[in-house]
């Protein structure tokens, strides 16, 4: 009886497979599916050539994320760059708190005399030229916008 059973499945699933050929014979007899398919082939040169690319890439990609010596180089050389300015953003933001400290204790006035030597500091000059500069270039932009119009 169970015999009977297993080979009445096989039958079936044998008889499956072929009711679902003509399905298969119908649409590719559709004109739609022949041009799509006729559009298919000429493009398979193109096709293939995008998968090897493809393919290409992705082996590299497993290979650069699968290579640990890489990776550690990749964060050894952001952080060997990231390191001096990390230390300068740090010696600026100390400098300034400590800048900040000692006006906020001194109730010193500084006078005509006091300015004027205070001009000849180089730091100050730097910051003068720097922020003359600055304001230059904010004016050539603003002129060169001003001509688009």
């Amino acid at each position: 009886m169970l015999e009977t059973k297993e080979k009445e499945t096989e039958a079936v699933a044998a008889t499956e497979p072929a009711a679902a050929r003509p399905d298969v014979l119908e649409q590719l007899l559709k004109p739609e599916v022949q041009e799509a398919l006729t559009v298919l082939v000429d493009q398979l040169p193109k096709l293939a050539e995008m998968m090897t690319l493809m393919t290409k890439t992705y082996d590299l990609a497993q290979k650069v994320a699968s290579d640990r010596v890489l990776i550690q180089d990749m964060v050894g050389g952001f952080m060997e760059v990231a390191k001096p300015i990390e230390e300068k953003v740090k010696h600026l933001a100390s400098a300034a708190i400590e800048a900040n400290d000692r006006a906020e204790k001194s109730d010193e006035t500084i006078g005509l005399f006091g300015m004027l030597r205070l001009l000849k500091d180089p730091e100050l000059q730097k910051m003068l030229r720097f922020g003359q500069s600055y304001l230059d270039i904010l004016s050539e932009r603003k002129r060169g916008e001003d001509h688009h119009e």
